[in-house]
């Protein structure tokens, strides 16, 4: 299982191997959910709020993307489909 920083800045997959964006993760790897989402890295918090299987940091997310796009969506819309996040099983990681 790849971790929660090489979850959040996939961006996209060769294969079963994961293609991260190392640049992003050095600089943005440590923030939390919910710093992600406040300074408009609403993949990368989403992602996040996904690993953690919590459900206030997805309520986060959601009310930070929601305030900065004018939208009012709600936990049931599609945000993988959105943010294009796959959840593929990818065992290892190419870093970039």
């Amino acid at each position: 299982m790849l971790s929660r920083e090489d979850f959040m800045f996939t961006i996209g997959y060769d294969g079963p191997v994961a293609v991260v964006d190392g640049q992003a993760k050095k600089t943005y790897g440590h923030f939390s959910t919910g710093e992600l989402a406040r300074i408009g890295l609403f993949r990368a918090a989403y992602c996040s709020a996904l690993r953690s299987k919590k459900q206030e940091e997805m309520e986060e997310v959601v009310a930070a993307y929601n305030a900065s796009a004018g939208t009012s969506y709600g936990l049931d819309n599609p945000f993988s489909r959105l943010f294009g996040v796959i959840e593929v099983d990818a065992k290892r990681c190419i870093v970039l």
